[in-house]
């Protein structure tokens, strides 16, 4: 395993926008007003676009390009640079379109945290199954691989939500916690007898998990897709389940 210099985030993929698009609540079909546009009074909550408004099918091919333009944007310029323009000029659509169902970059970016939270709490909830045994690090092994599969995906828009909060001292970031699940699923694994608080260790543990694969995903390390995953999977479960002798 050798290390990279450089920092090139991959161009990502959306494969749950139609997801998305089924949460939103039909109720009619009329554009976004100046107002609701620029966010003052009768704008729709953040991280709720297009909550009256049917999506037909050509909406929802739209929603999904600008989902998918966001990504893209927010890995290549990063949150704080990114630009509604250059949003609406990946996704090849207008100025128009984008605010038929996104306020702002901001509202955009917390359907995108939505959407990351979902696929991390499924993740969580495999962890039920961990154990100490041969069969539990074999699952274990494909639960970092699903991780990994997810990261490549989103990855971005974890590292935007991360440098939010960590610059975040209004207590304005984007709802929901995304590794709240993680943690405390984690947690209920780790036996308080070893000495270390099973909350912290469960926070570690985490940021292990992400900052490995942020640097597997920017380039920073480089290593095939099995010694990224072996390597991840045996350090952590030996940190959960610490061998005996």
């Amino acid at each position: 395993m050798t290390l990279a210099s450089g920092f090139s985030p991959r161009k990502l993929t959306l494969v749950s926008v139609s997801a998305y698009c089924d949460s939103v609540t039909p109720a009619g079909d009329r554009p976004a007003s100046a107002a609701s546009r620029s966010g003052t009074a009768g704008s729709a909550p953040a991280g709720t676009p297009a909550q009256n408004r049917e999506l037909r099918a050509r909406g929802r091919k739209t929603m999904g390009k600008l989902l998918h333009a966001g990504v893209q944007v927010f890995a290549d310029r990063g949150y704080h640079a990114a630009r509604v323009d250059d949003i609406v000029k990946v996704a090849k659509a207008s100025h128009g379109s984008f605010y038929l169902y996104f306020s702002n970059k901001e509202d955009l970016f917390n359907a995108l945290v939505v959407e990351v939270a979902e696929r991390l709490g499924s993740l969580a909830s495999e962890l039920e199954v961990l154990d100490p045994t041969d069969a539990g690090y074999d699952a274990f092994c494909e639960w970092v691989e699903h991780f990994a599969d997810l990261y490549r995906e989103y990855g971005p828009i974890i590292q935007a939500w991360t440098e939010i909060k960590v610059n975040d001292t209004r207590g304005e970031s984007p709802e929901p916690d995304l590794f709240a699940g993680l943690r405390s699923e984690l947690a209920g694994h780790i036996d308080p007898s070893a000495g270390v608080d099973p909350d912290v260790a469960a926070l570690a543990i985490v940021s292990m998990i992400e900052r490995f694969n942020y640097y597997v995903a920017s380039k920073q390390v480089r290593a095939d897709d099995d010694e990224v995953v072996e390597t991840l999977a045996r350090v952590t479960f030996n940190a959960l389940y610490p061998p005996v002798g």
